[in-house]
C-alpha cells in the first residue's frame, strides 16, 4: 500500500485556523465531501464517535483521526495542514498542525489498519514533517506525501 492509493490531490489543503475539533472536523468532511462525495454530516459524527474513544493526537504536532463508514468502498484520507496550531488533546500536549484523517469502510480489516500504519510511519519521521510544515502549497504536499513513500505497510 502506499499513500498514493488513498490520497487524491483533491484531498490535500491548507487550512489558516480553526477554533476546536469539532470545527477541524467540519473541515475534514468539506474536504472528504468534495474529493470522495462523502456527506459532511455523517463524517464528522463518525469522526467525533471515534475520537470519544481517545484522542488521535499522536504528538510532535500530528493528529491521525480515523473512522469507519459503510458509505465508501475503500481506504479514503485527507491531509491538512493547520496555520495556526490547534489544542487536540495530544499525547504530548503539543498543539497539532498536521492531520492526516483516513476513513475506512466498516469490513475494511487490515487494508484500514495497513493505512494507518503507513501514514503513521510516514509521519514520525520529524524531518519528513518539516518539509511538509515548510510547503504552504496543495499540490506540492501531494507530491511531498506520494512521492516520497514507497514502504509497505506492516
Amino acid at each position: 500500500m502506499q499513500i498514493s492509493s488513498i490520497l487524491k490531490p483533491e484531498a490535500v489543503r491548507v487550512i489558516g485556523a480553526v477554533s476546536s475539533k469539532k470545527r477541524l472536523f467540519q473541515e475534514v468532511s468539506e474536504v472528504a465531501r468534495s474529493a470522495y462525495g462523502m456527506p459532511v454530516a455523517h463524517t464528522v459524527e463518525a469522526l467525533l464517535e471515534r475520537e470519544s474513544l481517545g484522542p488521535t493526537g499522536v504528538g510532535h504536532g500530528v493528529a491521525l483521526p480515523h473512522a469507519r463508514t459503510d458509505l465508501i468502498s475503500e481506504v479514503q484520507g485527507v491531509f491538512l495542514t493547520l496555520e495556526k496550531p490547534l489544542d487536540f488533546g495530544a499525547v504530548d500536549r503539543q498543539p497539532v498542525d498536521i492531520v492526516f484523517t483516513l476513513f475506512a469502510p466498516e469490513a475494511a480489516g487490515v487494508e484500514h489498519l495497513k493505512a494507518l500504519a503507513l501514514v503513521s510511519r510516514t509521519l514520525r519521521d520529524q524531518s519528513f514533517c518539516t518539509k511538509l510544515r515548510a510547503n504552504p502549497d496543495p499540490s506540492t504536499l501531494h507530491t511531498i506525501l506520494t512521492d516520497s513513500q514507497t514502504i509497505e505497510a506492516a
